[in-house]
């Protein structure tokens, strides 16, 4: 009986460490009820790559990390022993890379060779390397920044110095009163650029009557030319059937013959000469109608002295 209770108890120990070995395994993301198939991977520096760190292939899944056996007297060469799924055909000249990201998660990316190639044999040896990311390139610049911090800081002291500097006030409050005079133009423009659409139909009509009006002038005034061409037109054919010189022959004569008439009135001759020329005819002429003046005057005055009517005859006085 008591040897039954020892059997029992090392049954359970056996069953207990198997089920811990599997559970270990499956906590390390070992698929322990598929095939897999084995392959290595060759690397200079791992990065922090870990047994149980995942495989993907184009962004899916495809393996898991078994093992990781450093060469102490050969540094630089790390051989990891890796478990692809069977079902997964990797072309010759596939390489791996190991890719960490920012929370510190490392897993390896396999870069799958050209179709049509050979397919590598389980076992067979992938060539590794280290894929820094981002935050290799963040460790790049790292020196860089260093080197540019000293004169950051010199910057930061010349802008605290500028800052300080009571000018700065003064052109900052000179900017925002001349920003406030931009706006308060601005505005007037808009309202001038308000008013003037919405004066401009009415000037547009007033242009349109002024230019008919312009164009209503501009015929009217070739009219007026067109008739003074025709007016000069016809006074042209006019003076062409004129006879100047008989004209001026006429013309001639008349003031030659209005000069012997000037020169017989001057002389003396003729009635119109000694009017004009005989004084004591002119003096006898002004005193008869002198006298002919003051017997109207005195006719109008004492009528029934120069005519008498009587029906019984005449009477004598």
């Amino acid at each position: 009986m008591k040897l039954k209770n020892e059997v029992r108890i090392a049954l359970v120990a056996i069953a207990g460490i198997v089920v811990l070995f599997f559970g270990m395994q499956f906590l390390k993301g070992l698929d322990i009820f598929s095939s897999e198939y084995p392959y290595l991977m060759k690397f200079s520096n791992i990065s922090g790559l870990s047994a149980s760190s995942p495989i993907y292939a184009d962004g899916f899944r495809v393996g898991t990390v078994n093992s990781i056996d450093y060469d102490y007297n050969k540094h630089g060469d790390i051989t990891v022993e890796v478990s692809i799924n069977k079902e997964m055909q990797i072309p010759e000249g596939t390489s791996a890379e190991i890719v960490s990201d920012v929370l510190g998660n490392v897993q390896v990316n396999l870069i799958l060779g050209k179709e049509g190639a050979g397919k590598l044999n389980p076992g067979d040896v992938i060539d590794g390397r280290i894929n820094n990311g981002a935050l290799g390139d963040m460790k790049d610049m790292i020196p860089t920044v260093q080197k540019m911090l000293p004169k950051l800081d010199s910057i930061l002291a010349s802008v605290n110095t500028l800052l300080a500097d009571p000018a700065l006030a003064s052109s900052l409050h000179n900017v925002d009163r001349i920003t406030s005079d931009l706006t308060t133009s601005t505005r007037e423009l808009n309202r001038l650029l308000a008013n003037v659409n919405n004066e401009f139909p009415r000037l547009s009509a007033k242009t349109e009557n002024l230019m008919d009006k312009a164009g209503k002038t501009v015929t009217n005034a070739n009219t007026a030319i067109t008739t003074a061409n025709t007016m000069m037109t016809t006074i042209n054919g006019k003076m062409a059937t004129v006879d100047v010189e008989g004209t001026m022959a006429k013309v001639d004569k008349t003031l030659a013959n209005v000069q012997t008439l000037t020169d017989k009135i001057n002389n003396g001759e003729g009635s119109l000469g000694l009017l004009i020329n005989d004084a004591s005819l002119y003096n006898n002429l002004t005193t008869t109608v002198r006298n002919a003046d003051s017997l109207v005057v005195n006719l109008r005055e004492h009528p029934k002295r120069y005519v008498h009517f009587s029906i019984f005859g005449k009477k004598d006085k």
